[in-house]
């Protein structure tokens, strides 16, 4: 998968999260995504490569960075909770929207209760 694909399907799978506002932002190019006011995806162009930073559990985000080559600690974030997911070969459609939902519930986990569009306990987890 190339990164423009990446950033398309991640982009589309993004209408689904219950809450997520879009906002762009020109001069540099990026693209957030937020739940309640609180960024849990980004897009833009790294130099030639299109790219997506997620949000993640920094555990996970130790094995992901180890186990595929596409995904790099977060371009101009925090690099313990952040990833990035560049297209590749080992990168594929279900990965990145496994990837988009983590990230959105993390988020949604920080809110305060009642502010939470879903559980984020049981939100896109399968039974």
């Amino acid at each position: 998968m190339n990164g423009q694909e990446l950033q398309k399907i991640a982009d589309a799978f993004t209408t689904d999260l219950p809450g997520t506002d879009h906002e762009h932002r020109s001069g540099p190019n990026w693209d957030l995504y937020k739940v309640q006011g609180k960024v849990y995806m980004l897009m833009t162009d790294m130099p030639g490569r299109p790219v997506v930073i997620l949000k993640a559990d920094p555990d996970d985000a130790a094995a992901l960075r180890e186990q595929y080559t596409g995904i790099t600690p977060g371009y101009h974030m925090n690099k313990t909770h952040w990833i990035t997911v560049e297209g590749g070969d080992t990168i594929n459609e279900n990965l990145v929207k496994e990837l988009v939902t983590d990230s959105y519930r993390l988020v949604v986990g920080g809110l305060p209760k009642s502010k939470q569009p879903v559980d984020p306990r049981t939100y896109g987890r399968h039974a």
